[in-house]
Parts: structure tokens; sequence; C-alpha cells
């Protein structure tokens, strides 16, 4: 044989070798970690109630076009470690979690020190990075953070809870604090995402955006924890495209916050709009925009250029705790610009907080 047919039967045989194998159009079922192997080369995979040993990924590499239907509850061992519990991908999948529980065991981590010290806690619990639609699933006590969401194209997700609501109790471990501690609902680094419908009963942030566009968070529940967050906004990312509408916050730090860190360079977050809104029992403030992060209303940087927040369409209505601050906007020097339209705001209670190297709002004032 030639030196050139063999080169090139090579080539063949290394095509064959490298190639994913097509999903079948048959139904994968999983009822332990062993299962996950062949259930993946399904087109449906059912999970059936089963417990995760400690110290190990749930992790679901999907085909595309898959449909997965949660028909059970999925309990995780415990163990310190760095997680994460679940973490599925895949393009245009449509996960179904029929009311079912992932149960993160977080009362066994929970020592009131969250990300910040004590026991290596799973974080995130659940890795999220799909396309299509997530919905109907329910997250109980995660050790710290729930969901990291990553999605390769658009995704909806909808009807979700979280219940880490144990987590406002001290325990024995906690120092009479909160045994709950950095819970964040969802951290989200994308574009095309939806998050709706949803409930959330946390310690730290509802949502936090720390880069990405088109992002909508609309007609959810949060209670308990530090309200909706653009940030905190790292060094050299963009946030644009939010739209913040129709959610109840209840009994948060505040309601409507944006947080860049101090030390933040080459940054931009434009086009953030909040509407319909409505806050309640807030304990600090009802709306933050603050750029000295990690500090609060302490010396804010100008690195990161922030425009076009708006309060718009159905009137946002936020109540604040007689000792806490309506409105504070911390802006660096010449970091925020525009003219921000706030017609949409009002909030009560409390007393008026200050505004900061900034004139550019308009049809509001406390």
């Amino acid at each position: 044989m030639s030196a050139f047919l063999r080169l090139a039967a090579l080539l063949v045989f290394a095509r064959v070798i490298v190639a994913a194998p097509a999903a079948s159009d048959c139904t994968g079922t999983i009822s332990s970690l062993d299962d996950v192997s062949a259930a993946v080369k399904c087109t449906t995979v059912n999970i059936n109630s089963f417990t995760v040993p400690a110290g190990e990924t749930f992790n679901l590499d999907l085909a595309d076009g898959t449909t997965v239907n949660m028909q059970g509850d999925v309990t995780f061992a415990v163990k310190d470690w760095e997680g994460p519990l679940f973490q599925v991908s895949g393009k245009s999948i449509t996960f179904n979690g029929n009311g079912h529980t992932f149960d993160g065991n977080g009362p066994s981590y929970w020592d009131g020190q969250g990300g910040n010290g004590g026991v290596t806690k799973p974080a995130p619990m659940m890795k999220i990075k799909i396309s299509g639609t997530y919905s109907n699933v329910k997250v109980l006590n995660s050790p710290a953070r729930v969901y990291s969401v990553s999605n390769p194209a658009p995704l909806v997700m909808s009807q979700l809870t979280i219940d880490d609501s144990a987590g406002d109790a001290p325990n024995s471990k906690s120092d009479g604090k909160a045994a709950g501690h950095n819970t964040d609902g969802f951290d989200v680094s994308t574009t095309d995402l939806t998050i709706q419908d949803s409930t959330i009963h946390n310690q730290d942030d509802c949502l936090a955006i720390n880069k990405g566009s088109n992002i909508v968070f609309q007609r959810n529940t949060c209670t308990g924890g530090h309200g909706i967050s653009v940030g905190s906004i790292s060094s050299d990312v963009t946030v644009s495209g939010v739209v913040i509408q129709g959610n109840t916050i209840t009994n948060n730090d505040q309601a409507l916050r944006i947080k860049t860190k101090a030390s933040a360079t080459g940054s931009t977050v434009t086009n953030i709009t909040y509407s319909g809104n409505t806050g309640t029992g807030l304990r600090q403030f009802g709306v933050l925009i603050d750029q000295s992060y990690p500090d609060t209303l302490g010396t804010p940087g100008n690195g990161v250029k922030l425009s076009a927040v708006n309060f718009v369409g159905a009137t946002n209505t936020l109540t604040v705790n007689s000792d806490a601050m309506r409105v504070a906007v911390n802006c660096g020097s010449g970091s925020c610009t525009g003219t921000w339209n706030w017609s949409a705001l009002k909030v009560s209670g409390g007393s008026a907080g200050p505004i900061t190297n900034f004139n550019g709002i308009t049809n509001f004032s406390q």
C-alpha cells in the first residue's frame, strides 16, 4: 500500500473513532449513577428517586433535543467538597422536574459562614449549561450557592422552587447568626436567559447577574435574602439589556441593587429596566446602586460605566423599614452617565438616602 493510501486509511479510521455516537430514539432510566452513561445515549431520559454518593457529581451530558423527566426526588449524600452536586449540559433540552426535588442536605454543612469559611461546601449546587427549557424543579437546602447558569443558546427557566428557609435559623455552629449563608438563588453570566414564575427563599441574592445580555427576570417571589442584584461587577465585563419586572421581594436587605466593585476597571453596565416590582419589609434599602463594593456606601470606584438605569412602565412600589434608606446611589466620579427615567418608582418608609456624584435621575424625588 502506498504511503498516501495508508495515510488516507488512517484518517478515515481516526474520523470513525472520534465521531460522537448518534443519540437513539429510546428511553433511558436513571436509578443510580451507574445508569447515567447508557441513559444519556437516548433522547428521553427518566430520573427515578435515588441518592447520589457523597463527593460525586450527578452529571448529565445530553444529546441535542433530549427530554428529561424527573420521576422521583434526588438526594445528595454529604461530603465537604467543592461540588457541583448536579450538572446538566446540552442543546435544545426539555427538562421537566414535575415538581420533584434535588435535596442538597444543607443543614449538614451550614455554619453561618457560607463560602467565607468553615467547612468546604459544594458550590454551586446546580450547574445549568443547557438551552431550551428547564421547569418545575425544586431545590431544597442547598449547601451554599444554588444555580450557576451558563446556557449555550436561549433558555427559559420557569416554575422553580428554591427552599433554603430552614437556613434562616441559627444552629450550633453559626454563633447566633442564620445558619444558611451565601445561598444565592441564581448566579448568571450568560445571554438570552429568562427566569420566571419561580419562588426563592434564601439568605443571599435572589438573582446575581455578573455579566451578560438579554436577561429577563419576571414574576418571581424572593424572600429572606439580599434582593435582586446586578453584580457584583468585576473588571472587563459587560451587562446590558436586563429586564426585572413583576417580581415580589419580601423581607430582604434591599429590593433592587446594582453593585460594582470599587477596584473594577473596563466594565460597562447599561440598559437596565425595572417595571412593576413590589417590595416590603426591606431592611436596609429600597434601591441601592453602589460602586464601592464590597463596602456599602464607601469610597466608589470609577472603572465601571453605568448608564440607562430606568424605572418605567408599571409602578415599582417599595416599602422600607423605619431604620432603612429609601434610595441610595453612590457613583464614582464621572462613571454614572446619561439621563435615567425613574418615573415608575415609588418608595415609602424609612429615610432618604444619599445620591453621590450623579444628577441624571429624572422624574423622581425622595
